[in-house]
Parts: C-alpha cells; sequence; structure tokens
C-alpha cells in the first residue's frame, strides 16, 4: 500500500495520535505525517503511506493555507485557547477594518518570529515545551518566514467591545507558528492577544475537498477500497518538473545510476522527476554538485 491520505484532523489528537491510529487502522508500519499541527487545530493533515515515506520531506516543505481567529484582549501561555491567561487588558479602542488591514499587511512577505515556548523547537537536546512545563524561559533563535497571503474574513467596518474576535485566512510557509502571528496581531494594535481557532485548509495541493475522517478511512478498510482513496506520489509531487525516460534508463534509474544532463537545460535548476513510460514517479533527481554534466538521484522512488 502505497501514496498519500489525506486526513481530516480532529481536535484533541496530536500528528503523532493520528499517525499511531493510522498505522493500526491500515496495518502497516511505514507511516509517516507532513508537518506538525497542534492538538486544537484541526483540519488538513497528508499522511504518507508505504513508499510515499519517501517523500515526506517534500510534502512538510509545502505552503499551507489556514482559516482562524484571533481573540484581542488576552493572552496566554501556550498563545492559543487552551493556556492559562498571563496578561489581560479591556478593549478600550474601537478598530476599523483599514486599521487591521493595515496590520495584515504589515505581517505579509519575509517577517521574522521567534517560536513560542510551548513548541517542539529542540534547543540542546530538548524540546521548548518541555522547558515550559517546567516553567523554565530560554533564549529561542529567529526565524525568518514568509507570509504569502494575509486576509481579513470578517466583513465588519468597526470592531469594538471589552475582547475583539475576528477572523483571517493566511497562507504561510513551512515553520510558520500561526498562534504567535495572533500575538503580534495584537501587540501591532496595543492589546495582549492569542489565537481562539485555527484550521489548516489546505497543505501544497491538498485541500479539505481531498480530506477523509478516521470514520471514513475505517468504511474504506471495511469495504477494501482503502487503496483507492491514496493519492498517488505523483499528484503529491505535482510542483516538480517532469522528465519522461524509457524503460532501458528506467532500470537505471530504478538502481540509482549518475547520468548525464538531459537536453532540457530548465531542468537542472533545481529537482526533477524521472517518469518510467507508465507516468509512474521512479526518482528525484538534480544536477550533481561537482560533475556538471551530469545528474545525480536525489531520492529513489522505484519499487525494489
Amino acid at each position: 500500500m502505497d501514496g498519500v491520505l489525506v486526513l481530516h484532523k480532529p481536535a484533541g489528537m496530536t500528528s503523532h495520535d493520528c499517525v499511531f491510529k493510522v498505522r493500526k487502522l491500515l496495518r502497516t508500519k511505514k507511516v509517516g505525517h507532513t508537518g506538525t499541527l497542534d492538538p486544537d487545530v484541526t483540519g488538513v493533515l497528508p499522511i504518507c503511506i508505504g513508499r510515499a515515506t519517501k517523500i515526506v520531506e517534500y510534502l512538510t516543505g509545502a505552503t499551507k493555507t489556514y482559516e482562524g481567529e484571533v481573540t484581542i484582549g488576552f493572552s496566554t501561555t501556550t498563545e492559543d485557547a487552551s493556556g492559562e491567561i498571563v496578561d489581560q487588558k479591556k478593549v478600550v479602542d474601537t478598530f476599523t477594518r483599514t486599521q487591521i488591514e493595515k496590520v495584515l499587511a504589515s505581517l505579509t512577505g519575509e517577517i521574522e518570529q521567534v517560536p513560542p515556548m510551548y513548541s517542539a523547537v529542540k534547543i540542546n537536546g530538548k524540546k521548548l515545551y518541555e522547558y515550559a512545563r517546567q516553567g523554565i524561559e530560554v533564549e529561542r533563535p529567529i526565524r525568518k518566514i514568509k507570509i504569502h497571503t494575509f486576509e481579513l474574513l470578517d466583513e465588519r467596518q468597526l470592531f469594538e467591545g471589552e475582547q475583539v474576535s475576528f477572523r483571517f485566512r493566511v497562507v504561510c510557509s513551512k515553520g510558520t507558528y500561526v498562534r504567535t502571528l495572533a500575538v503580534m496581531i495584537g501587540e501591532a494594535l496595543g492589546y495582549p492577544s492569542h489565537m481562539s481557532y485555527l484550521q489548516r485548509t489546505g497543505s501544497g495541493q491538498f485541500s479539505l475537498a481531498d480530506c477523509m475522517t478516521f470514520e471514513d478511512i475505517e468504511e474504506a478498510v471495511k469495504d477494501g477500497t482503502i487503496e483507492e482513496c491514496l493519492h498517488s506520489i505523483e499528484r503529491a509531487l505535482f510542483h516538480l518538473p517532469k522528465l519522461e525516460i524509457n524503460d532501458t534508463l528506467a532500470e537505471k534509474v530504478k538502481n540509482g545510476a549518475v547520468l548525464p544532463c538531459p537536453e532540457d537545460e530548465n531542468l537542472l535548476t533545481g529537482q526533477f522527476l524521472m517518469m518510467d513510460s507508465q507516468g509512474k514517479c521512479m526518482a528525484i533527481y538534480a544536477q550533481h554538485p561537482t560533475k556538471k554534466h551530469l545528474i545525480k538521484p536525489v531520492k529513489v522512488l522505484a519499487i525494489d
């Protein structure tokens, strides 16, 4: 069984919990998720099965889309609704739509973020949330992320009240902490804030429309149709250029051979797929780092 199962992750489960449950349902050990979602976050979680576990890193690095809600008025230890309140300030200002959109625009493009203490980032071999649970605050590395689009989903013109909440959609790079974005929005408006709701609606080319619930998976396993529900490795890697090869060359690619450069020089600008005559992806190749007239395999995906 090989392919990508797109799970609609429920609230209350970690990504690791989801992998464990999929392993049990499909009765296979080769299962890996493609990017951690916090327990409270729901939505699109692509899970690689069998041979597709070799491409986890390509899906982990894909652009993500989220729809969420920020609440202005208090902040929490975890930067989301699950944490304890650490700062509270009654909202006395009325925010205009223009003000909020201006803040979202200021957070668009390449920006810097400090990972939250309640995160899985490792410092000195220990995860930040392990320090946080012990009440220890450590210095965290600043990371650069990219916010492609950041839009307000609330149609109000004025936002007022002792606490103010509004929904947003953000398209962002790997490594973005959306709950930290919620905190940054509050800081820009002069108030403590937190992320009160979040759903991942897209990961790479996969969306909520591609998702299966655990109930769907259980039903498909019973019906014997689960393999038909998996998305192919070829679809998962749709964003990479493709080179179709003949059967003779395919045999060499299967064995991880170093080969002469293809005629199409555009392929040499990055990684590309080697496709056999049946449209199956055999391997991911790239130009040799030192021998520029050759290409070498980055990842061999052919079945042994």
